[in-house]
């Protein structure tokens, strides 16, 4: 028991010295301590941990892994699993690249800021966001439109195309919609792109009684949910992947959101559950549609 706190005092810049002789034991014996093989405790929690760091594609910090593992039955705290992961070497990183993938420049009419940052929803179909992101590809980019739940801040529809018209978002729209089957009065927010101004995106939304909602110009924190999904996105998938076509990214980026974003991701805000998990403790059933909504 010594030993292990001449090591968390190492933590606090103690020296090992110092620390040896506060605790009177030997320094010799404190080297010997560090070089003994671990545990077989030891070595089932560090597996545990990198275990939930690889399900994660690398990139949970030690506070998510945490929660996976607990989830898994093992109860750790979170200095532990930093020790273990510093052990183990684990440590997520990435880069981060901008592009502007909107035009807001136009003379289409724009929708008021009706959600007005209310991102915390009580119910499912009740306040959607919508945005469009690119993925840098070897065979150029591939402009990407994503539809979320704010309610459990899963990913209800999306699509993918070389260029980004109208299309685009409307494509994402109608796959939401097939899938949900909102009421009338839900709230769909995006930001002020000629896109989600066009008549045909706007007549889309009218038809399916849908209330616009747009970003004031210039201000990405009206859309600050929609920003830190494909924040997360790139992080733990894209920036870490050479796309070398469209297709390739296409299917890398359905199996992210399919078989890993919705399903298995933690989400503080949920109280580190994923999405379905939000949704399926609340009793949220989702009616799926198989014929085309136009």
């Amino acid at each position: 028991m010594s030993y292990r706190v001449v090591a968390h005092l190492q933590q606090e810049a103690v020296s090992v010295s110092d620390a040896c002789r506060v605790l009177q034991v030997s320094r010799s014996g404190y080297y010997a301590h560090r070089r003994a093989k671990p545990s077989t405790k030891a070595l089932q929690e560090q597996t545990h941990v990198k275990a939930a760091f690889a399900a994660s594609g690398a990139s949970y910090g030690s506070r998510r892994v945490m929660h996976a593992v607990r989830a898994q039955g093992l109860h750790l705290g979170r200095y532990r699993i930093r020790t273990l992961m510093r052990a183990a070497g684990l440590r997520a990183s990435w880069k981060r690249k901008f592009i502007s993938t909107t035009d807001s420049k136009h003379a289409l009419p724009v929708a008021e800021n009706v959600l007005d940052r209310r991102f915390d929803v009580a119910e499912p179909n009740r306040a959607w966001v919508s945005d469009i992101t690119y993925v840098r590809t070897a065979q150029g980019w591939l402009y990407l439109a994503v539809v979320l739940d704010l309610y459990s801040r899963k990913v209800v529809g999306w699509s993918m195309a070389p260029t980004m018209p109208a299309d685009l978002v409307m494509s994402a729209l109608i796959m939401a919609l097939q899938q949900r089957r909102p009421a009338p009065g839900l709230v769909l927010h995006s930001d002020r792109g000629s896109q989600y101004a066009s008549a045909e995106y706007q007549a889309l939304l009218t038809r399916h009684q849908i209330v616009c909602s747009m970003s004031r110009k210039g201000n990405c924190w009206d859309n600050a949910v929609m920003e830190r999904f494909f924040l997360n996105l790139k992080m733990e998938r894209v920036w870490q992947r050479q796309y070398a076509n469209h297709d390739e990214a296409r299917r890398d980026i359905t199996q992210y959101i399919v078989g890993f974003y919705n399903p298995v991701r933690l989400h503080s805000t949920l109280g580190y559950l994923t999405p379905t998990a939000y949704e399926a403790k609340s009793s949220v059933k989702e009616p799926i549609c198989l014929s085309e909504i136009t």
